[in-house]
């Protein structure tokens, strides 16, 4: 044992007459929603014991994680603050589910499969709210107390299902409000009596914090994962992209492709990257017969037969008399025409929907057998898919995992002669359900992906990979370089009822990972403005609305990306932003300079999958409190040097103020409406002005615009330097008002100062790409309260 000291807290009696120190009489986890701690005055120290098992129940350092524990779950400590969990049975079987204790009367967060392609959240008060495929739980514990105030004595409880040799692992809850790990192989011939590791529990202060650690801790044990910090980022997700899905589906062309480029490129937001969608590949069908009517689901019986393009893209118009023909010619065209930087194209993980044709003059060399799907009882349980219905009537050739590189290689060297940049490889989670005779579904997935990431490296040099339909913990536990994943279910432009879901999904799937014209469009925007995430469109030609593309969009193609994936604010973690009738939705994120908050109305627009039948609310108008300390990590952008407040800019009022770190604003939303702030420390410069850059206010994510601040010491002309790019209005926070501003050694640019908020905005010139700005400290005296000589400048 190791006596720590905790400076923050006041003295801490450890009461050892129980198992537990905390642990209710009526044996309850997290009584009301609390977690028990007998304060004092004084100073706080806690007595750091391994995670132990006794009495039946489960404690982390003081805190219950779990009560009512069986004999046959076992604990192995891994640190001071976390082990593995796993049980034994009486039988070998290819999947087990082990009862592991009873949550009861505590807040928790679920990240769960709700259809086997993808992820989406659920809270909770006890074990019974856990659906079934749950891939992440967070519990949490504090304080009992009405205050929603994160006060140092909160506690977390973090449950990963992870992978254990054969045995993937998922958690679920029952009516008896007892949690229970599901391990399966995927293969009935893959059997075994017991999973010793089957679930990682971790404990600590920070609930992102606690991820990251234990995605470390994890990291470090397996070996089969990289984190998001060590992966190359590709050079796409700094663009603004369009993709051909939603404007074309299946009948993308080559003609299509250059109206819908030669659209945005003509209205101020030339896309720099291009996603050539499902639609450009070589296949056949023969489940859905030429001229006759459509049966919805037979497309996704297409079956590859052969890795070239498509006779749509095999002829393209030559616009130039060297031009080549095919896909070559036709991706050289659009770069050289629409200044392109990168090309991806799409295709499947088994080549297409339908895997490979098994007898395909093309395709026979990789020896695909026509495999029929099986899905397990947790996929099943959950919402089906008219993909994963039609795979398993019409079956999948699926490529023999000895030849699996050679595919990969095969295809993905074609394309890169062909001038493309990286793939949007789709359909991945399909492995699982055809692990039978391949020794199960991790040992499958981890042949797979081995392959995929090899042959990426070897192909694209720019880490040019999209993973899609990618959600299942088999794929994320082995993966070592692919960096992108879409972190949400398909977009549907024409479904009202999805919007809002589309957006909490991708904010509260972040905390386990690492499209314009349309009535919720800026909805979306804003979203992936405060996102971290690359940013494209899927509109159709000229069905555009450049206003908003312009708040995300730089006039080079460029956009403003934020350091991190957007996450929701810690106060949204156990709140229903959706369905609850009362919780705004905040993500938060970080620039090299400043922090941004995104906020969001996401009631009585829709319901989460499972959850339609209940009572919903209407359309309403919601008020909530935001605050600078709603931005984890903002001791980042936050130095020593900072006065200890904060500006904040509401983009949608376009007004400034003046906070501490826990100062408070009220906000006002109705169903659908959001807002976006800027927050920026305020700093002390020469000792006397104080000064918060927020970037281009016309910009969604405004600070996003600043690259770097410099301070001038020279004592003729005291000031501070700000290096940005992209053109429009500059804005800050100051307490003086100079008669002057320079951008770019133009001394007098234009400007306008509101002395009763100290807002400071400065014009950046059209065509502007990068600015270097000169901010308002006093120039031409020795010392800051001497008289001006010549005016300020900024």
């Amino acid at each position: 044992m190791a006596m720590v000291a905790c400076t923050f807290l006041s003295n801490l009696q450890l009461n050892v007459r129980f198992s537990s120190p905390f642990l209710p009489t009526n044996r309850r986890i997290f009584p009301n929603g609390h977690l028990r701690i007998n304060k004092k005055a004084g100073h706080y120290m806690f007595l750091k014991t391994k995670p132990v098992v006794k009495d039946g129940v489960l404690s982390f350092n003081g805190t219950d994680a779990l009560i009512g524990v069986p004999d046959n779950v076992k604990v192995t400590p891994w640190s001071e603050s976390s082990a593995f969990l796993g049980a034994t049975a009486n039988e070998s079987s290819s999947r087990h589910v082990f009862k592991l204790g009873v949550i009861e009367e505590g807040r928790l967060l679920c990240l769960f499969r709700f259809k086997i392609w993808w992820m989406i959240p659920r809270v909770g008060n006890s074990a019974k709210d856990i659906p079934i495929e749950t891939q992440m739980l967070l519990l949490e514990a504090r304080e009992e107390q009405h205050s929603e105030e994160n006060n140092g004595n909160t506690a977390y409880v973090l449950f990963l299902p992870i992978l254990n040799g054969n045995f993937r692992s998922s958690l679920q809850g029952n009516s008896a409000n007892e949690l229970e790990v599901c391990v399966e192989t995927g293969d009935p011939s893959v059997v075994a009596s017991e999973c010793l590791k089957a679930v990682f529990v971790n404990h600590g202060k920070n609930p992102f914090q606690l991820v990251k650690e234990t995605m470390m801790m994890l990291q470090r044990y397996s070996g089969t994962f990289e984190l998001r910090n060590t992966k190359q980022m590709p050079g796409m997700l700094d663009y603004f992209g369009w993709c051909t899905w939603d404007a074309f589906y299946h009948d993308v062309n080559p003609q299509g492709i250059r109206d819908g480029l030669k659209s945005l490129y003509e209205g101020g937001a030339p896309a720099r990257f291009l996603i050539i969608d499902d639609g450009w590949q070589d296949t056949i069908n023969e489940f859905q017969k030429e001229g006759e009517p459509f049966v919805d689901g037979t497309q996704f019986g297409g079956r590859l037969v052969s890795i070239k393009e498509n006779k749509k893209f095999q002829k393209t118009e030559k616009v130039l008399s060297n031009q080549s023909n095919g896909l070559k010619g036709f991706v050289s065209d659009v770069k050289r025409t629409f200044g392109l930087k990168y090309v991806y194209v799409w295709h499947a993980l088994m080549g297409y929907w339908g895997g490979l044709h098994p007898d395909a003059p093309g395709t026979k060399k990789y020896n695909p057998t026509l495999k029929f799907p099986i899905q397990s009882p947790g996929n099943k349980a959950h919402q089906r898919d008219i993909s994963m219905d039609s795979m398993e009537e019409y079956g999948v050739g699926t490529i023999d995992p000895n030849n699996i590189f050679e595919f990969y290689d095969d295809l993905h060297g074609y394309l890169a002669s062909q001038g493309v940049d990286g793939v949007k490889v789709d359909v991945q989670n399909i492995l699982e359900t055809v692990a039978t005779g391949s020794r199960g579904r991790v040992s499958l997935t981890t042949r797979f992906q081995q392959a995929l990431e090899m042959s990426i490296a070897k192909n694209f040099q720019d880490n040019g990979i999209i993973c899609c339909m990618a959600q299942n913990t088999d794929s994320v536990y082995n993966s070592k370089r692919n960096a992108i994943t879409r972190a949400s279910d398909d977009y549907y432009p024409k479904n009202p009822k999805t919007q809002t879901l589309h957006i909490a999904a991708v904010a509260y799937n972040s905390i386990f990972f690492g499209e314009s014209r349309h009535p919720e469009a800026e909805f979306h925007a804003v979203s992936r403005a405060v996102g971290g995430c690359g940013v494209y469109v899927s509109d159709k030609p000229g069905q555009h609305d450049f206003e908003i593309l312009r708040r995300l969009v730089l006039p080079d193609g460029s956009v403003l990306r934020a350091k991190y994936p957007g996450m929701p604010s810690r106060d949204c973690l156990f709140s229903d932003p959706v369905m609850d009738g009362k919780s705004l939705l905040k993500i938060w994120n970080l620039n090299k300079i400043t922090g941004v908050l995104a906020v969001f109305n996401c009631q009585g627009a829709g319901s989460w999958p499972g959850l339609e039948n209940t009572v919903q609310i209407d359309r309403v108008e919601l008020v909530g409190k935001i605050s600078p300390a709603d931005i984890e990590y903002l001791d980042e952008v936050s130095p020593k040097s900072c006065t200890g407040d904060f500006a904040m800019f509401s983009f949608r009022s376009g007004s400034l103020s003046r906070l501490p770190k826990h100062g408070k604003l009220d906000i006002t939303l109705k169903t659908l409406q959001c807002n976006v702030f800027t927050v920026s420390p305020i700093k002390v410069y020469h000792q006397k002005v104080h000064f918060a850059p927020i970037g281009l206010v016309n910009m969604y994510n405004s600070g996003g615009a600043i690259e770097a601040i410099e301070v001038s010491d020279d004592s003729s002309c005291y000031g501070i330097q700000i290096k940005g790019r992209g053109a429009g209005i500059f804005g800050a926070y100051s307490d003086i008002n100079p008669k002057f501003c320079s951008v770019n050694n133009i001394r007098e640019a234009e400007f306008e100062y509101r002395s009763e908020n100290h807002f400071l905005t400065v014009s950046i010139p059209t065509g502007t790409n990068a600015w270097d700005i000169a901010p308002p400290i006093i120039c031409g005296v020795n010392n800051l309260t001497g008289n001006r000589k010549h005016g300020a400048r900024l």
